[in-house]
């Protein structure tokens, strides 16, 4: 008797796993209560060169690349609120976002989709895994073009500007209902990598980088965008930390690309687009092979990926806040000059994008310290919460601080003439008020 029974509850138990099993997957909104005010579109294009030409990020290299550990990604949001405001939004994994290609691809989205360069965003990953890139604004003569290393910069970055027209129109083509939400959370891998300048010259550690005890911003901050139904559909991330776990030639999104991998994976049709912050005095550790005994450059990259990638599943579903509307943005260039006078003075984007009275998005060009973002979370400090990004709508090299000019060393070893901090920060804010 007690047998049948087993049998009969084996059998049951077996006949609803198999009804359960069939059951389509229900999505569940991480916040019901907010409304789908906002319109989004995404789309994403491979952007991996299709040869192995020179990479970026070190000067070292004396070869062009020579294989793959993950393909690299041009990747576009946009986001419209109720009165039909958009912002484009499109990172990249790649060293950084040549000026002129910016602006080119500003002038089309504003001729063909009516949205003006305040409205674009554009961010790269920085990761030292990537193609070369042609940042002149002229194209190459013909005698440089006999130089295979700038003939494949420039072709590539020629089809580039296609491919991420392409993904544009694609993420307008894909634009429907949505709901957004954000918070944030954190993750410990990113180190300040300079040397403490606070020590005396004669002390045993005054020469010695990186540096526990320095400033570094760990925020994980995470907008993430599902559909009204509660099917989560994508997210758009950051951190403040170089892309530099890797050093070898090898095609990769390094932390960062593994970070969306992770993010990705089990979620059909979902989208994960890295921003990178004020991480250029910022190195992920445990760093490079024989650091940690047994495990290869590659397997810290993918701990830190998934490390970052849990933070961000932390940020999307602990308490989640509601993003309203409108949007209101604002885009400027400012003059910063060089040391050297005979040089000419650079136009320097910055840009503040706000979501009503919930977050404020700052984005600065080029490699921005992490001293900005600690300096404007505190002078933009008010019911939004702040995001900091560098690394946008730019690339002109290292952007140091007032504290890291007076101090010297690598990040200060840029050029430029005492009292950009004041200029960048005092624009920002200025755009920021304008907003309001």
């Amino acid at each position: 008797m007690s047998r049948s029974i087993s049998l009969l509850s084996l059998t049951l138990l077996v006949g609803l796993l198999f009804v359960h099993a069939r059951e389509p997957f229900k999505p569940t909104s991480v916040a019901p209560h907010v409304p789908a005010s906002w319109k989004a579109g995404l789309a994403t294009v491979v952007i991996t060169p299709e040869k192995f030409i020179w990479m970026a990020g070190y000067a070292g290299r004396d070869k062009p690349a020579e294989g793959k550990w993950q393909d690299l990604f041009a990747k576009a949001l946009i986001l419209e609120d109720e009165a039909g405001k958009k912002q484009v939004i499109v990172t990249l994994d790649l060293i950084g976002v040549p000026q002129e290609l910016r602006r080119r691809i500003a002038a089309r989205l504003e001729e063909k989709h009516g949205v003006p360069s305040a409205g674009l965003f554009m961010n790269a990953s920085h990761t030292h895994s990537g193609p070369e890139l042609r940042r002149r604004p002229q194209p190459p003569t013909e005698e440089e073009l006999k130089n295979p290393k700038v003939r494949d910069a420039w072709e590539y970055t020629q089809g580039l500007e296609q491919k991420i027209n392409g993904a544009i129109d694609a993420a307008f083509a894909d634009l429907r209902p949505a709901r957004l939400t954000w918070n944030q959370a954190r993750a410990g891998f990113a180190m300040n990598r300079r040397r403490d300048y606070s020590l005396p010259a004669d002390h045993p550690n005054a020469n010695k980088a990186p540096n526990p005890a320095g400033p570094v911003d760990q925020s994980v901050p995470a907008l993430r965008i599902e559909s009204p139904e509660g099917e989560a559909r994508g997210v758009l991330f950051g951190y403040a930390c170089h892309n530099t776990c890797l050093g070898a030639y090898h095609w990769c999104g390094d932390y960062a690309g593994y970070a969306q991998e992770y993010l990705q994976q089990n979620r059909p049709g979902f989208t994960a687009m890295f921003v990178t912050g004020c991480g250029a005095d910022q190195n992920p550790y445990p760093r490079r092979s024989g650091v940690v005994p047994g495990v290869s450059d590659l397997e810290l990259t993918q701990q830190h990926g998934r490390s970052l990638a849990n933070a961000v599943e932390m940020a999307m579903t602990a308490n989640p806040i509601g993003v309203t509307g409108p949007l209101r943005q604002a885009y400027e260039e400012v003059t910063i000059s060089y040391e050297d006078t005979k040089r000419t003075p650079h136009q320097y984007p910055v840009q503040v994008i706000q979501f009503g009275e919930t977050l404020t998005i700052v984005t600065l060009g080029s490699e921005v310290v992490v001293d900005y973002s600690l300096r404007l979370k505190k002078e933009l400090a008010g019911p939004a919460a702040v995001w900091v990004a560098g690394y946008s709508n730019d690339y002109s090299g290292y952007i140091p601080s007032t504290r890291i000019q007076e101090e010297g060393g690598y990040e200060a070893g840029t050029g430029w003439a005492r009292g950009i901090e004041k200029i960048i920060v005092d624009k920002a804010v200025e755009l920021e008020r304008g907003l309001k």
